[in-house]
């Protein structure tokens, strides 16, 4: 009598679409929580990106007013609401730095360093009419919906745009036009996306 033949293992059709579909499931979980893994990873990198490019901004606006020069050919400080204009020390000579708001970003331009007092003056002149296309303007922080300067005078901060107390006598130099003496400090405030920025800043005192 012939013996019964062992039935060979396997899976079946209905196993293998069960085994698919688990597997398939398991895969789409992990890619989630890669995906997620990586959006996280890429908004920190951002996050930490603009936190970095803010403060390399802000150290620059700083070493501006920490330069300030005086003299009786320009304002050495000055600001209209739309645009911070002052006249800093640098290598080479004087030149004139722009900061202003344009199409929702923060701006810096800079003037060549001059010697000269009306290639001083011609700086300055075309620090009030920059349109955005200018040698030397360079976007520096976008989403910035408004901006605030602050001047302290008279132990109290006040509007940047209110005249001060006059003086005549510039950096040492001979009388001259009398100027607005310059402020004790200056407070930058910011509207960014994550909120008001605030930056308050001592200026130098200047020579008699």
């Amino acid at each position: 009598m012939a013996r019964p033949r062992r039935a060979q293992g396997g899976f079946t059709l209905v196993e293998l679409l069960v085994a698919l579909f688990v597997m398939a499931v398991l895969a789409g979980m992990a890619w989630q929580g890669v995906d997620g893994m990586l959006r996280t990873r890429s908004a920190t990198q951002e996050a930490m990106d603009r936190t970095l490019r803010l403060n390399t901004v802000l150290t620059q606006w700083e070493q501006d007013l920490a330069a300030l020069y005086v003299s009786a050919a320009v304002p050495a400080l000055q600001f209209d609401g739309r645009t911070l204009r002052l006249t800093r020390s640098t290598e080479g000579g004087v030149q004139v730095v722009a900061w202003l708001l344009l199409d929702g970003a923060w701006w810096r331009w800079a003037g060549p360093a001059t010697t000269r007092r009306d290639a001083l003056q011609q700086a300055w002149l075309a620090s009030q009419q920059l349109q955005g296309n200018e040698t030397g303007l360079l976007r520096v922080i976008d989403q910035v919906g408004d901006w605030q300067v602050y001047f302290h005078r008279g132990n109290a901060w006040t509007n940047a745009q209110s005249t001060g107390d006059l003086v005549s006598r510039v950096a040492g130099g001979p009388a001259a036009a009398p100027q607005e003496q310059l402020p004790g400090g200056v407070r930058l405030v910011l509207a960014l996306p994550a909120g008001p920025l605030t930056r308050d800043l001592l200026v130098p005192a200047q020579p008699e």
